[in-house]
């Protein structure tokens, strides 16, 4: 474990992150690190509802596909050391990364677009167990304003800034087409958003102080079957290897054979 041991049971967790506080430790935490925290967090829940209440970094970092090292290097950015010989508190540690995350409080999230990617994203039931909750859905289409999506009404999108106000929305998920996406943006950001989930398949323009993040799943199959190719081509490449290993030599110690031996050898 590491080297910095806290004494044995969470609350000699809480006391130290207490102390850090209480010494002004400014956050610092690398964005490499907070990209990997929801990570760890997912892996702690699975953990915990296994009914594990104590893990080893080598244990945890396995079961995030991290190696053990970068996992306690991160945790430590959050004032988190592991007890020698014991672990981590599962359930502390839940709490202190969720709580690192801004996860211990709801995120109102409003999703602009209403289409199949909108209405799968709606009726997803981890969002509110992981504290963000599905305030308001929005579309331009008459046929789908007014029908019913996971509990929620659809709104016209022209609603989108009062909306935005009336349920003091964090969040902006963009679900609609690429020709629409930076409208939606502007009059998000225009509305008091700063964070935006952006799934349509263009490059927002959003102005110093807006966070965006983009799932571009077509560029991420992509990635999956250039990875595909490769390993198909050296399966390939192995398999022709293995033929050429099998063959006759054509030359003996460095010079070729005589002709008859090697018509001999064919035939």
């Amino acid at each position: 474990m590491h080297n910095n041991a806290m004494p044995s049971g969470s609350n000699g967790q809480v006391a130290a992150r207490d102390l850090a506080e209480a010494n002004g430790r400014p956050d610092g935490i690398p964005e490499a690190t907070v990209a990997r925290l929801p990570v760890y967090l997912r892996a702690l829940y699975g953990l915990a509802e296994r009914g594990v209440s104590t893990v080893a970094s080598e244990a945890l970092a396995a079961a995030a596909g991290v190696n053990s090292a970068k996992l306690r290097k991160d945790l430590s950015h959050l004032g988190s050391y592991g007890i020698r010989g014991v672990g981590y508190d599962v359930d502390y540690l839940v709490y202190q990364v969720s709580r690192t995350l801004g996860l211990t409080q709801d995120w109102p999230v409003v999703i602009v677009g209403a289409g199949n990617l909108g209405r799968a994203l709606a009726n997803y039931g981890g969002f509110v167990s992981r504290g963000f909750t599905i305030s308001a859905m929005l579309d331009c289409d008459p046929t789908i304003v007014g029908s019913r999506i996971a509990r929620l009404t659809v709104r016209h999108v022209d609603e989108l800034e009062g909306v935005v106000l009336r349920h003091k929305v964090s969040i902006g998920v963009i679900a609609t087409p690429a020709g629409s996406a930076q409208a939606v943006c502007d009059r998000l950001v225009a509305a008091g958003v700063t964070s935006i989930l952006n799934f349509a398949p263009l490059v927002l323009s959003v102005p110093e102080g807006v966070d965006v993040r983009k799932v571009d799943l077509s560029i991420e199959l992509q990635i999956l079957a250039f990875h595909a190719q490769r390993r198909s081509e050296s399966r390939s490449a192995d398999r022709a290897g293995g033929q050429v290993r099998g063959a006759r030599p054509a030359a003996v110690n460095g010079r070729p054979r005589p002709a008859a031996q090697e018509l001999a050898a064919q035939g």
